[in-house]
Parts: structure tokens; C-alpha cells; sequence
């Protein structure tokens, strides 16, 4: 008998873990919905026929539902921008396809978005920077922050990308431009159509397209290697 193996789930164990899928399945269908303030204890009960009594039993509280759900688009988007990181594309489009596919998946699930970045949690004045640290990098958000400093370091060490950058502020910047972009496109939906210019423009797609190429050139070092053309696909 092999010792190490893990005890058999109980019906009860079983039953409780359907129950959470339940309430999180219909939590997730209402968020995606109505958002925020349509999420309440009360909705979900009458979404999945239980009471809030029931409920309360699994999540103490609508803001531990909410942690739940942002954890979960954490998750989602890591693994998004992780497969992209991971392609066997030449390093631009890597890159470019990276970039884009964070701006993606942050429109396409515009309540989990807004939500996941609605409040941050600081660091305590008097808290270890080192342990703040650990604590970050090993949540779904620190490790897409990692696979972005990932790229930026792996340019650095092939020559295209400017290595007197520090590359942890860079890729803070890049994932404050991404965050600018993806924010601006969810609260406008019809941009950058919607705003005007001379010569006509470009649908959200090709903007998006557009602004990951410009942030890819915005590292590349000076003069700009023939790898940062900004036409790599």
C-alpha cells in the first residue's frame, strides 16, 4: 500500500467542494454580467436556489467572493500571457503577441478587470521588503509580472533590447502602458474608431497591434538592431 497516497475525499468532502464550484460557477456568471455591484450574497442565492445562510458557510463575506474571482482572472491572465511568452515565434512577435494578448484578455472579461485592479494591497511600513517580495512573486499577478521582466531580460541578453535599463522598472512600465491601454478600451469601447483622424484609422485590433509594436520598439537599443524594425510578425 503505498503510504504517501492521498486520502480518499468523504461524500460530505465531495459534496462541499460541488456546492463552492456552484456558488463560484454563479458568482462568475452574474459578475461577468452585471459586475460589482450586481454581485451580492443575496443574488447568488437566488441564482443557484440557496440560501444566504448556505452561502455564508463558504465565503464569509461578498469581498472574500470578490478575492476569490480576482484570483481566479489572475490566474487566467498569467497563464494567457505565459503561453504567449512560451511560442516558438521569432523574439519580436513573441514579444508583440505577449503585449497583445494582455490587452485582450483584460477586454474581453472587462468586470474581472476593473475589479482585479479597483484596490492594491500596500505593504506595511513596517513589513520585510524581502518577504513583501516572496509573497508577491509567488501570487498569479507577481508571476505575469515575472514572465514580462522574463522578456525583457531575455532582449537584453540577445542584443535588441537597451541594457542600461533596470529590467524591473521596464517591465513596471510596460505593464503600466498596458494597463493604460487595456483600461482606456474597456471604458471606450468604440476607440480608437470613435476618435477621429485625417486619413482615416484603425479598428481596436489593429490598435492594439500597433501599440505592442510601439512598446517593443520603445526597449530596443540605439541606433535600433534591424530585430526591432517593427514590422516582425
Amino acid at each position: 500500500m503505498n503510504s504517501d497516497a492521498l486520502p480518499e475525499e468523504s461524500p460530505a468532502d465531495r459534496r462541499r467542494q460541488r456546492v463552492r464550484t456552484a456558488i463560484l460557477d454563479a458568482a462568475e456568471r452574474v459578475f461577468s454580467t452585471e459586475g460589482e455591484t450586481g454581485l451580492s450574497i443575496r443574488r447568488l442565492a437566488e441564482e443557484i436556489d440557496y440560501s444566504p445562510a448556505a452561502i455564508y458557510k463558504y465565503f464569509g463575506s461578498k469581498e472574500e467572493l470578490l478575492d476569490e474571482l480576482k484570483e481566479s482572472f489572475f490566474e487566467r491572465l498569467m497563464s494567457t500571457i505565459d503561453k504567449a511568452a512560451l511560442t516558438s515565434l521569432p523574439f519580436e512577435a513573441r514579444v508583440r503577441h505577449c503585449f497583445a494578448k494582455y490587452v485582450e484578455t483584460a477586454i474581453a472579461r472587462p468586470h474581472h478587470y476593473a475589479a482585479a485592479f479597483s484596490s492594491t494591497t500596500q505593504a506595511p511600513a513596517e513589513a520585510d521588503d524581502g518577504a513583501y517580495w516572496c509573497e508577491f512573486e509567488q501570487s498569479h499577478k507577481g508571476q505575469a509580472f515575472m514572465v514580462v521582466v522574463g522578456l525583457v531580460r531575455e532582449g537584453q541578453e540577445i542584443g535588441v533590447f537597451d541594457t542600461s535599463f533596470d529590467p524591473f522598472i521596464a517591465a513596471k512600465s510596460l505593464w503600466a502602458s498596458m494597463h493604460g491601454i487595456a483600461l482606456l478600451l474597456i471604458h471606450l469601447p468604440g476607440f480608437p474608431v470613435s476618435l477621429p483622424t485625417p486619413q482615416g484609422g484603425t479598428d481596436t485590433a489593429g490598435f492594439i497591434q500597433f501599440h505592442a509594436a510601439l512598446l517593443f520598439r520603445s526597449l530596443c537599443a540605439a541606433p535600433v538592431s534591424p530585430a526591432c524594425s517593427g514590422h516582425g510578425q
